[in-house]
């Protein structure tokens, strides 16, 4: 994938230069342009062996405005759990770092400037993550889609007979989610639709945080059901009603996107292994993957 932004002309800016385009830029030689970056005195980035030049900083760099060795994010994945991510997280030895706090909370970790990327599902009036990460003036970063997910009722296997949508759910124990995850904003909006309240549930004693401990609580026989995704159904052999398909995206800083855990684990999601592991858990459409749904100014 390759990252651009557009000028007012229409033209696709590259979001980085090589050296030879620096040099002609700084009306020096290119050897200059090494030393600077050699002493660490003007913004660039090494990637696959390559000296590379973010624009926008250099830019700004010109304008006496840059700064350079102060603007790295760490190398943390925040925001909402996904079983596909977490695995591949782990398998391409990305060395990331994951805080799961749910989409709200990640967003925010993001824009605070501690996380390289968050993961998001949060619905809006007219799809998914895009007004939300629009509406908080984020700079140099992207949206880029990770999957779309079949997200439902996980049902015990008792109370499968009786529910078949959303609406049945009244006097069932039903697992909660965190405040400010995806799923906990998407549990308000359906009950908003269908016309009950949280007092017509009976609530399980504690939020769960992950997709996963969701499946659990209903698996071991503590709540009824879950709104939850079907590759967690299937991986605890529970009954599944399907509701909707959301977006699962990540927000990643630009010049995060280029360091060497971003970039190891983007490239592993390209893979046929990325591929079937989707595919064997269930639930996944990895059609629009990778595509870039929103870019910052």
């Amino acid at each position: 994938m390759t990252l651009e932004s557009t000028s007012s002309t229409g033209a696709a800016d590259p979001l980085f230069l090589t050296t030879r385009e620096v040099a002609d830029l700084l009306r020096v030689k290119e050897r200059k342009v090494y030393d600077l970056a050699a002493a660490d005195e003007i913004p660039h980035r090494r990637i696959t062996g390559k000296l590379l030049f973010p624009r926008a900083e250099l830019l700004a760099w010109i304008d006496g405005e840059g700064q350079t060795g102060s603007l790295e994010r760490p190398a943390v994945l925040t925001g909402s759990h996904d079983p596909l991510l977490d695995w591949a997280v782990r398998e391409s030895g990305a060395g990331l770092a994951t805080l799961l706090n749910g989409s709200a909370e990640g967003l925010e970790v993001y824009d605070q400037g501690r996380a390289a990327l968050a993961g998001l599902h949060l619905p809006e009036d007219a799809g998914w993550n895009v007004a939300s990460v629009s509406s908080r003036g984020l700079t140099d970063c992207v949206l880029i889609g990770w999957a779309r997910r079949a997200r439902g009722l996980i049902l015990a296997p008792e109370a499968a007979e009786r529910v078949r949508d959303f609406s049945d759910l009244r006097g069932l124990r039903v697992v909660m989610r965190q405040p400010g995850a995806g799923a906990a904003a998407l549990f308000d909006r359906l009950l908003d639709t269908h016309g009950f309240s949280p007092s017509d549930l009976r609530p399980y004693d504690a939020p769960a945080r992950t997709e996963s401990d969701a499946a659990a609580a209903v698996a071991a026989g503590e709540a009824d059901a879950a709104l939850g995704i079907e590759a967690m159904a299937r991986q605890f052999n529970l009954p599944f009603r399907p509701i909707l398909s959301e977006n699962f995206d990540l927000l990643i800083d630009r010049r995060a996107y280029f360091t060497e855990p971003v970039q190891q684990l983007m490239t592993f999601a390209r893979t046929e292994a990325l591929a079937r592991k989707a595919a064997s858990m269930g639930g996944y459409d990895l059609a629009e993957a990778g595509r870039i749904r929103w870019l910052s100014p």
